[in-house]
């Protein structure tokens, strides 16, 4: 099965603890494992001001993770991220690599 490289970035309410972030990121890995997700990297980015305000929030927390997955694996994170209330904004882009650009060209 060939799998792609994502990058999914997802945006915290401002209020949310440090032990329901570090919760979130452990339910997200454990998702994208058990669906045949691999090279899960995880990164936090803290607390950020946005450029506009998201459902009466200024401030965010940022968190960043980098997986190679397939297409059901992003649709199921995203909808698990969709009915979470505590993040208010979630992207998910394919990444592509130096090896898949060398075969374009």
């Amino acid at each position: 099965m060939f799998l792609n490289n994502y990058e999914t970035i997802y945006i915290l309410k401002p209020d949310v603890t440090e032990d329901k972030n570090l919760t979130l990121v452990h339910e997200y890995k454990a998702l994208i494992k058990k669906h045949g997700g691999l090279n899960i990297f995880v990164q936090h980015r803290g607390r950020r001001h946005l450029s506009y305000n998201i459902t009466h929030y200024y401030d965010g927390i940022y968190v960043q993770m980098n997986f190679e997955g397939n297409g059901k694996l992003v649709y199921l994170l995203e909808k698990s991220m969709k009915f979470n209330d505590h993040i208010v904004r979630y992207l998910t882009t394919k990444q592509i690599t130096l090896h898949q650009l060398h075969i374009k060209v």
